[in-house]
């Protein structure tokens, strides 16, 4: 019987490249939730049915118990983040976890907001 390292077979590196495709079972983006790096996720309830999720879904939770971006989850979790976008997508579907865009200086403000907290100081 030959062994796979005899045939120059590494299964770590074999495993590596099919792990993630068995993973999202074969998607290369989630259908309904457009994630990017910078998107900021959260777990949204306790209660999970722990027997429906992967693995990997559950360690996600967990990671997010704390707002995270999608690339620090993947890097707490050493996966790739195409992986975790579409995992995330999956748990965003299911009313999981919650995500939204980061704010940026360029994010509009509307002049109400603002007329709201320029009160607010006023009355401080």
């Amino acid at each position: 019987m030959t062994d796979r390292h005899e045939l120059g077979h590494d299964s770590d590196e074999s495993d590596a490249l099919v792990r993630p495709y068995v993973i999202t079972q074969g998607r290369e983006h989630s259908e309904n939730v457009q994630l990017d790096l910078v998107s900021v996720v959260i777990a949204a309830r306790g209660d999970v049915d722990e027997v429906s999720l992967e693995p990997e879904q559950l360690r996600i939770l967990d990671v997010c118990r704390k707002p995270q971006s999608v690339a620090e989850v993947a890097s707490h979790l050493d996966m790739p983040v195409a992986v975790v976008k579409v995992l995330l997508g999956d748990l965003i579907g299911r009313g999981y976890a919650l995500a939204r865009a980061p704010y940026t200086a360029e994010s509009p403000v509307s002049r109400d907001v603002l007329q709201a907290v320029l009160d607010g100081i006023q009355r401080l």
